[in-house]
């Protein structure tokens, strides 16, 4: 944070003002570069895993559910968050990947970690690569629905391009999965 000091904010207080059961809601007041006093609102979350599974075909697993947040049916990567403070993202993404699409991965390699909205949330996604593939049991949550597609990866990467997947944890696990099987 040194290299640019005429731009950091420093907090001086951080009151929590809501706790759920996903995520928690702080106020913080920050002190400007300018010397103001400034609030930010921060969604506090503790993060999660997804995978982008590919097959020895070169085929990738998706879930296709509805996300009544936004009331759009969507097509995603695996993915969930992480179930405690402190849970290694690596163990998250094998057990989703298991429960969303009862794949097992004899590889399983991190891509990067995304940053979903840093300018409100504490949000950071793990992104893995899982090959070696093995069928196993789906093992869904009680409260999701959800159904396994198989595609090509290029075919997947292709709607990724086109603006038909529009989830950003998909779009940027695809085109890392893709750029990396490719070299």
């Amino acid at each position: 944070m040194s290299d640019y000091p005429n731009l950091r904010e420093i907090p001086t207080s951080d009151e929590t003002v809501f706790h759920g059961k996903l995520i928690d809601v702080s106020h913080m007041m920050v002190t400007l570069p300018d010397g103001r006093e400034a609030l930010r609102e921060i969604v506090h979350h503790n993060g999660a895993a997804a995978v982008v599974p590919v097959d020895d075909d070169g085929n990738v697993y998706l879930v296709r559910q509805h996300r009544v947040v936004i009331d759009l049916m969507t097509v995603e990567i695996p993915a969930g968050k992480l179930d405690f403070v402190g849970e290694n993202p690596y163990d998250c993404a094998n057990r989703e990947l298991e429960e969303e699409t009862g794949l097992r991965a004899s590889s399983m390699e991190l891509l990067t970690h995304v940053l979903t909205t840093p300018g409100f949330c504490t949000e950071k996604i793990g992104l893995y690569l899982a090959t070696g593939l093995t069928q196993h049991d789906v093992h869904l949550d009680a409260d999701e629905f959800i159904n396994v597609v198989v595609m090509p990866l290029e075919e997947a990467v292709a709607k990724v391009m086109s603006g038909e997947f529009r989830d950003a944890k998909t779009a940027l696990g695809l085109l890392m999965a893709w750029q990396k099987l490719r070299c």
